[in-house]
């Protein structure tokens, strides 16, 4: 339908005077907007714009003992890094869109989160360099601004190129692409620095503040992407007579008030567990190599897990969640997974590939299941609202706990940590619990089938039309 609708659009005309099929059939099929091969180049252009963000998002994971050692902070102090990157979320996830929609616009938009992206890496990058650790901070609270911004404008232009079948498909290979990002952080950053560490003839926090300037090169990278992805969609525009992007969202404060319990249970599940996924996972490292005697190498590697297995698994999930059904059900599988790899990797000396494997499925999982459900409690036109508001006590929760990891660790030591991610997984299941059981009472849609979902659907849909 997209296609056809694109299609059409060709027939007003274009930019050189000429009627709009005429100028198609000049183009080469890699320059017509209309045309597959040129949606595959835009989609190329998509997939790496958020690249390096991913890529630095989790630099000072991929550094911890060098930022630690050079910079001499302890680990409450190392955590503040990702702290700062949250705190600005917690409003910003409110406004992202609203951004997007009527102040910027979608390309714009895009290139300004993108600056603050860059500027946040050199900033952060800087700040090493100076010893500053101050610096550093404001760095990632500059990189926080354009972070997640950047990934609502991702969407919006993946919403915009590819309406219809094929959207589902490129959310998937965005998250993937993300989740490469991260991966190749892990396991680069550590050589990076070492080579830095052999060319200088010493570690330092100038070898640091290099290795992290490098990082910002993926910034620059993905900052051209965003240049060129908002000429290719101007063009468009021009050739399709197409709308800007946008993204729908419409935030209402005042609708929180309407919040079913269902919702709230819901929000309670998101946070109770990514505090116990990224927080671990900023200090893993430290973690396998104390633990387990693994080298920094392995270290790094096994820490990627995570994102390595999620990055395939996401679209399977996603489709395997939207055939099936029965959210909350998959949604305990995640989470009591999670549980089982978060006591292995306290109280066993097993092998923690087990332990991560399972992390990444669980992951991967609850996130294909657990986001759409706030789609069947509330109505559509709350929708923008849940989910900014989700967004934001999950960056608060991640904040706080973030200190709260590094403050335990510091005082107790990595296994009471592991016993206190436990803790928030255990409240977790019990939301989920007290999910299920309440849905079951009010005879929700969140653990129907699929096709019972449908069949409630179109059986709404037929009354709505009757009255």
């Amino acid at each position: 339908m997209a296609l056809e609708d694109e299609q059409e659009a060709l027939l007003p005309g274009s930019g050189d005077g000429l009627p709009g099929s005429a100028a198609q059939r000049k183009m080469p099929a890699i320059c017509d907007p209309s045309r597959f091969a040129h949606r595959i180049v835009v989609l190329m252009l998509m997939c790496f714009l958020g690249f390096g963000s991913y890529f630095c998002y989790d630099n000072p994971s991929a550094l911890q003992t060098q930022v630690q050692l050079d910079m001499k902070v302890n680990t409450a102090d190392f955590m503040q890094l990702y702290a700062f990157y949250s705190w600005p979320n917690v409003v910003l996830c409110f406004f992202g869109g609203f951004l997007i929609d009527r102040v910027f616009g979608i390309r714009l938009g895009t290139i300004i989160f993108s600056l603050f992206v860059c500027a946040g890496q050199v900033i952060f990058a800087t700040g090493a360099l100076f010893n500053a650790f101050w610096l550093m901070e404001a760095g990632r609270l500059v990189f926080g601004i354009g972070g997640e911004s950047l990934a609502v404008a991702q969407n919006t232009y993946a919403v915009s190129w590819f309406k219809g079948k094929e959207l589902n498909l490129v959310f998937g290979l965005q998250l993937s692409m993300a989740r490469v990002g991260s991966t190749v952080n892990m396991n680069v950053m550590g050589l990076v620095y070492q080579w830095i560490k052999d060319a200088m003839g010493s570690a330092g926090y100038t070898t640091l503040g290099v290795t992290l300037m490098i990082g910002a090169v993926t910034c620059l990278f993905s900052l051209t992407c965003a240049l060129v992805l908002g000429y290719l969609d101007k063009r468009a525009e021009k050739i399709l007579n197409k709308e800007q992007g946008k993204t729908g969202e419409v935030i209402k404060l005042t609708d929180v008030k309407d919040f079913s319990l269902s919702l709230w249970l819901i929000f309670l599940i998101c946070v109770c567990y990514y505090v116990a996924i990224f927080p671990f996972i900023g200090l893993g490292k430290v973690f396998f190599i104390e633990k387990f005697k693994f080298s920094a190498a392995q270290a790094g590697a096994i820490n990627s897990v995570v994102y390595i297995i999620s990055a395939p698994l996401s679209p399977v999930f996603g489709f395997m969640v939207d055939r099936i059904g029965k959210n909350i059900i998959w949604v305990m599988c995640a989470v009591v997974t999670t549980l089982t790899a978060h006591l292995m990797l306290a109280f066993t000396l097993w092998n923690p590939w087990i332990a991560m494997s399972l992390l990444g499925v669980s992951y991967s999982l609850l996130a294909c299941a657990l986001w759409p459900m706030v789609a069947f409690v509330v109505p559509e036109h709350q929708l923008g609202t849940a989910y900014g508001f989700m967004q934001s006590i999950q960056n608060l929760g991640l904040a706080i706990i973030a200190i709260l990891a590094g403050v335990i660790l510091d005082s107790r030591g990595y296994l009471f940590l592991e016993v206190f991610f436990s803790a928030c997984i255990c409240m977790a299941i019990v939301a989920v619990v007290m999910l299920y059981f309440l849905n079951h009472l009010r005879g929700g849609d969140l653990n129907l089938s699929s096709w019972e979902r449908e069949k409630r659907q179109k059986q709404a849909a037929i009354e709505k039309e009757t009255e």
